[in-house]
């Protein structure tokens, strides 16, 4: 019959205990529990949460099921072999479940049947007695043995039915009975010598089994005194393990007989069993026992050991005495450390209190060397907690972090309370599994890239690091390029990532004047679950290369030449011209330098080469062609590596006064304005420099016709009065004082294009209401024909002036109508501004000769261009100056010359004051570089 017992001791929920019995000798298959029914799992389960058995505490008697939890019998179980005398016999078996871990016990007590009879070791036991025995002496006998236990054990003695001797049936400490044969009636040896009975031993099964033996008595004759021992039990408190010979006591037994009869013979009685014969000896002379085996605790607390004393006399009579050896406990055995379940790995995010490992441990000694301590050696997150009896859990103790600690080295260590402690240890490790916690970082949260222009397309530029301190895929990262745009484009189309290294190439070749630098950021990723990333900037920085020549922005001319004017008179150091030039490089690449590559063999020249400035080093010489010129060749360098240079072309053209040079200036000023504005910082130089230059020279201006005014006396008709009646006015002012020429009596007049010779008609000029808005309303004094004829001289080169062309110089300048003063270099600057070609065709042949006479503007006087495109002659072709005569073409320009115009030109003493103040004038003006080679002797008003 199977007994099920159900005993549940949950600790945390996790552990339970099951208790079932079954009698030994059950056959093969025999069921003996449904495990996974009794403790209410769920069948279906199972499988999924792998139900298994505990392989340390398999026992190959029982089998269990893991589909259905049924526990059977798989080998006949014989209690007495697996159990020996024990009272109770029970085998172990440890089951579990995963996810979650669950413990279960499962006993199995074997219960004991009755199958096996008592049995005596001899089948044939003889005791000698004296015939002279007293009644009621005793006479141990030899035990049987029943190797079943409780119930079907030895339970006791009979003997054949007799007048002499019956059995008293007595029962030790440990429960085995033993019998007595004692004597009823006195024997009488004469009359039976033996005596035979049968000997047997019942034990308490149902039904009883007995075993038998045949006891002969044999009478002997009469020892009248038998040996005595000083107490019939005798108590001993032996330590386990100690080593063979060592004493275990000192009997000592008397006999009152003298000779044989007094001398006595110890030996172990019959009756006790084989182990006690192994495990202990006595001397038979002495009475010394003493230890022969290895006695342990574990095996046997306790020995009882019969000893008989018997003299050497005829009918011996033995005497008996019982010696209970107590064995002591020995703190011999360490504790012992079994783990039934052991996780390999728990994950990283696991909740503190999940179960590692499941384990037991168990110490065989006794009292305080069987009570154990156990702990987890280090500082680590896991500890122990005690499920019940000997059972132990490892459990987490915090969170656990796999960038820190990937795995653990648990020890445990048991250990007993004993004296001297022992213990043990056992070490498991537990791997931590990743877990997606930690997102890529990048090495740098700002890279700066330094690329050089003009790069190859699909360059290797950088590398970005990102680094995650997982594993596996967690730890596999992912590069890209999150989008932006550069300059309207999209970053991608500049630059690519490899998203497996991280390492950046330049899609494109990368100009330095174009872009300068451009920033992006960049995106780690790894492939965990969830996806973690993170960001860092990339600023690109272009580094510049020298790859464009300087550029030479001034001075510029007509077929890459430039020409400049140099004055004969220029002193050392006389500025020629400033080169300018940019490098659309930068740093040492875009600064520049300046030299002269050639056409400065002589050394006439100098050049800054830091500001371009080109100088004069030295005088021009006398002895120089005024035609020749200096070609110069200047050189702008930069200084990168290697460096680049431009060259600009010079023409330095020789004049012979200041005048010549700011003319010719205008017109490469003009072309330079066509061509390309200067610099806005040249533009302001040039600027203050203009409007102090204007601001001296008119003061100049102004003190040099003061002192004119004050030599030549100089009077002109400023009143409407005059000019309304010009004739008369200066007829007025002619009587009453000799009048000086002034430039109000210069005046143009038109004549036909015939200039065969001086009868040709002269038409008056009429100006258009237009000519000079400033003047419109002012009136102006015309010249007819009779007062013409009162003239001295005349110039003879007439040409055709319309009033379209004085409309034209009316664009021009509007500031000076040509009958008053003006300031000096207004016209021009009006000219240059406009920038129109005619209007510095009209101006340009304005000489000295108006400075002369008082006037300053040389734009008042222009120049036109005839109907059939030839080129106009010198304004002077249509100067009348009052008084003066015609003149030859081939006397109208010679160069200037003193003693020439002296020997040629004679005053007569009657001549006025007004023509020699005039030569004076002309003769003395060093800026007048041609002369009028006539005068008339005519004195005019």
């Amino acid at each position: 019959m199977i007994v099920l017992l159900i005993a549940l001791c949950f600790t945390d929920g996790a552990l339970s205990q099951i208790r079932y019995s079954v009698p030994e000798e059950a056959e093969h298959g025999t069921l003996v529990g449904n495990i996974a029914e009794d403790l209410g799992l769920d069948l279906t389960k199972l499988a999924s949460r792998r139900f298994q058995v505990v392989p340390s505490s398999r026992t190959p008697y029982l089998e269990v099921n893991l589909e259905n939890g049924v526990l059977f019998v798989n080998e006949k179980i014989d209690r007495e072999q697996i159990c020996k005398q024990s009272g109770t016999c029970q085998l172990n078996m440890e089951v579990f479940l995963e996810n979650p871990l669950e413990l279960f016990r499962v006993e199995i007590e074997v219960v004991d049947i009755n199958d096996n009879p008592p049995s005596f070791a001899e089948t044939d036991i003889t005791v000698e007695i004296s015939e002279s025995a007293t009644p009621g002496t005793r006479f141990p006998l030899e035990s049987a043995f029943d190797p079943d236990v409780g119930s079907n054990a030895l339970r006791t003695y009979d003997i054949t039915t007799n007048n002499y001797f019956y059995l008293d049936v007595q029962t030790q400490t440990d429960g085995n009975k033993f019998a007595e044969l004692v004597l009823e009636k006195p024997l009488d040896r004469e009359q039976q010598a033996a005596h035979r009975y049968v000997l047997t031993a019942v034990d308490g099964g149902q039904p009883p089994r007995t075993g038998t033996a045949l006891l002969v008595v044999k009478v002997l004759d009469s020892n009248d005194n038998v040996p005595v021992f000083e107490q019939p039990v005798y108590t001993v408190s032996l330590s386990e393990n100690v080593p063979v010979g060592t004493l275990v006591i000192q009997l000592n037994a008397t006999d009152l007989d003298e000779g044989l009869n007094g001398e006595i013979v110890y030996s172990f009685s019959n009756h006790i069993s084989s182990r006690v014969k192994e495990m202990f000896g006595i001397d038979p002379r002495t009475g010394r026992i003493e230890v022969r085996g290895e006695v342990d605790f574990e095996e046997s607390s306790l020995y009882q050991i019969f000893v008989q004393a018997k003299d050497l006399g005829p009918n011996a009579v033995p005497a008996h005495c019982k010696v209970l050896v107590k064995v002591a406990d020995v703190n011999d055995n360490a504790p012992e450390i079994t783990f039934s379940t052991v996780t390999e790995s728990v994950s990283e995010k696991a909740a503190p209190g999940t179960v590692i490992a499941l384990l037991s441990v168990t110490d065989r000694d006794a009292e305080q060397n069987g009570q154990i301590h156990v702990e987890i050696l280090g500082d680590v997150p896991f500890k122990l907690k005690s499920s019940f009896r000997n059972y132990f859990t490892i459990v987490t103790d915090g969170l656990l972090n796999r960038e820190q600690a990937d795995s653990y080295s648990l020890t445990v260590v048991a250990r007993d309370k004993g004296t001297p402690s022992l213990a043990s240890s056992k070490s498991i490790r537990v791997q931590v599994s990743d877990e997606n916690d930690n997102a890529p970082t990048f090495t740098q949260s700002v890279y700066d890239v330094y690329v050089t222009e003009n790069n190859v397309p699909g360059a290797y530029i950088h590398a970005v690091t990102a680094l995650d301190p997982d594993v596996g895929q967690n730890a596999l990262i992912t590069y890209s390029i999150l989008e932006c745009d550069i300059q309207g484009m999209s970053v991608k189309t500049y630059v690519s990532i490899n998203e497996e290294t991280g390492y950046l190439y330049a899609l494109r070749s990368f100009d330095y004047e174009q872009l300068k630098d451009f920033t992006f950021m960049v995106s780690a990723k790894d492939s965990g679950a969830p996806e973690l990333s993170s960001n860092a900037t990339v600023k690109v920085i272009i580094v510049d290369q020298n790859d464009n020549a300087p550029l030479v922005l001034a001075p510029l001319g007509k077929n890459g030449t430039a020409k400049e004017p140099l004055p004969r008179s220029a002193e050392p150091g006389y500025l020629v011209t400033r080169v300018v030039a940019m490098d659309a490089d930068d740093g040492e690449n875009a600064r520049l330098s300046y030299s002269i590559q050639r056409g400065n063999d002589n050394g006439m020249f100098r050049m800054d080469w830091r500001t371009g400035e080109l100088r004069t080093a030295r005088r021009v010489s006398a002895k120089r062609d005024p035609h020749q010129q200096y070609d110069l060749v200047i050189e702008v360098r930069d200084h990168g590596q290697p460096p680049l240079s431009s060259s600009a072309s010079i023409l330095v053209m020789l004049v012979d006064s200041m005048a010549e040079g700011r003319g010719m200036g205008d017109k490469v000023g003009t072309s330079k304005a066509k061509d390309g504005a200067l610099d806005l910082t040249l533009i302001l130089i040039i600027a203050l420099g203009s409007v102090s230059f204007i601001f001296l020279l008119v003061m100049i201006v102004l003190a040099v016709r003061c002192q004119k005014d004050k030599k030549l006396n100089i009077y002109t008709c400023l009143t409407s009065d005059c000019c309304l009646g010009c004739s008369s006015c200066c007829s007025r002012q002619g009587r009453s004082r000799k009048k000086k020429l002034s430039k109000a009596d210069i005046m143009l007049v038109q004549s036909t294009v015939n200039v065969s010779g001086p009868g040709t008609a002269q038409v008056p000029v009429e100006e258009s209401g237009s000519f000079g808005s400033h003047h419109q309303n002012q009136n102006y004094c015309y010249q007819t024909k009779h007062q013409r004829t009162e003239l001295g001289y005349l110039v003879e080169r007439p040409r055709r002036v319309n009033s379209s062309a004085f409309q034209e110089a009316d664009l021009v300048s509007s500031k000076d109508s040509g009958h008053g003063d003006s300031e000096q270099g207004d016209s021009d600057h009006d000219a240059t501004n406009r920038g129109h070609s005619s209007g510095a065709d009209l101006f340009s042949n304005c000489t000295e000769e108006c400075k002369a006479l008082g006037h300053s503007d040389r734009c008042w006087m222009p120049s036109f261009v005839p109907s059939d495109g030839r080129q106009g002659l010198d304004y002077r072709s249509n100067l009348h100056v009052p008084g003066m005569d015609s003149v030859p073409d081939s006397e109208l320009l010679h160069p200037l010359n003193h003693h020439h115009f002296l020997q040629n030109h004679q005053l007569s003493p009657h001549q006025g004051s007004l023509e020699r103040e005039m030569l004076e004038v002309f003769l003395h003006s060093s800026r007048a570089p041609y002369y009028a080679a006539y005068l008339t002797r005519k004195r005019v008003c």
